[in-house]
C-alpha cells in the first residue's frame, strides 16, 4: 500500500508540471550527504512516520462476487494508516526553493483526496477515498524539528503532508459453487441368509410385513390413561 501511495503522489506532482520544468522528484531521505550529492533542482517527498488510525478499525469480513454474482472470496475489513511525508525543495537559491514549494503546495491543496485515476494496485481495487491533509495537527507523530535533528541536517522550509490510506485485509478464497443436487448412493452388503457382515437389523427373526417396521402398531396406554372418546383402561 505504501508504494502505491508513493506512486499516486508522484503522478499528482507530475501533473502539476514539475518534471516539465526540469525538477527531479524523489522519495529519498534528505540527509546532509544526500543534499551534498544532488546536482539539479529537486523536490523530496520523504516518508518519515507511519501510524495506524485506530479509530477506523473495523471487524468482520465482506464478500467478493464474480461477474455472475457468485461469492468467490471473503476479505477482512481494511486497516487505515496515516502516512506522514516531509516535502522539501532543493536548489542553489532560497527564492527558487520557495517557488518550488509554492507550486507543490498549490498542487496538494487543490484536492482533499488523491484522484481515483491515479490509484493503482490494492488502492484501486478497494475503491476507497485516500485523503490528504496539509500541515495537520500530527498528534502522536514526531515533530518536524525532531525529524530534521534525526536526519542530521539544518531546519529548512517544508510541507508536512499526511495521507490517510487503507491497507487491504486478508483474502480467503471460497470453495467452488455447488452446481449439482445431493446424490445418495447405497451399497447392498447383505449376504444370502439376509444378514450382512456389516450393520445388523434390530428386529431379527421378525417379519416386517408389507408396510415394513415403520407400520403403525397398537401401543398399550399407561394405567389411568384413556384414548379420546373411550373409557379409561
Amino acid at each position: 500500500m505504501i508504494h502505491e501511495v508513493d506512486e499516486a503522489l508522484r503522478l499528482l506532482l507530475v501533473e502539476s508540471g514539475l518534471q516539465e520544468s526540469g525538477v527531479e522528484l524523489v522519495f529519498d531521505s534528505p540527509t546532509r550527504e544526500w543534499a551534498a550529492g544532488r546536482n539539479a533542482p529537486t523536490v523530496s517527498v520523504f516518508l518519515y512516520a507511519i501510524r495506524e488510525a485506530a479509530a477506523r478499525r473495523q471487524s468482520g469480513a465482506a464478500e467478493e462476487y464474480d461477474a455472475d454474482g457468485v461469492v468467490v472470496a471473503w476479505r477482512t475489513a481494511p486497516r487505515w494508516f496515516e502516512l506522514a511525508y516531509l516535502v522539501t525543495a532543493w536548489t542553489n537559491r532560497a527564492q527558487d526553493e520557495h517557488r518550488l514549494l509554492s507550486q507543490v503546495l498549490r498542487c496538494l491543496t487543490a484536492t482533499d483526496a488523491l484522484p481515483a485515476r491515479l490509484l493503482t494496485g490494492t488502492l484501486a481495487e478497494l475503491g476507497l477515498t485516500v485523503g490528504l491533509d496539509i500541515a495537520g495537527s500530527g498528534e502522536g507523530l514526531p515533530s518536524v524539528s525532531d525529524v530534521w535533528s534525526a536526519l542530521g541536517g539544518e531546519l529548512r522550509p517544508s510541507v508536512d503532508l499526511r495521507v490517510l490510506a487503507p491497507l487491504s485485509g486478508e483474502r480467503s478464497p471460497a470453495g467452488p459453487p455447488v452446481t449439482e443436487g445431493l446424490v445418495v448412493r447405497a451399497t447392498d452388503t447383505t449376504e444370502a441368509d439376509g444378514i450382512g457382515s456389516g450393520r445388523r437389523l434390530r428386529y431379527q427373526g421378525a417379519d416386517p410385513g408389507r408396510e415394513g417396521f415403520a407400520a403403525p402398531r397398537e401401543r398399550p396406554l399407561p394405567p389411568g390413561r384413556r384414548r379420546r372418546g373411550g373409557p379409561a383402561r
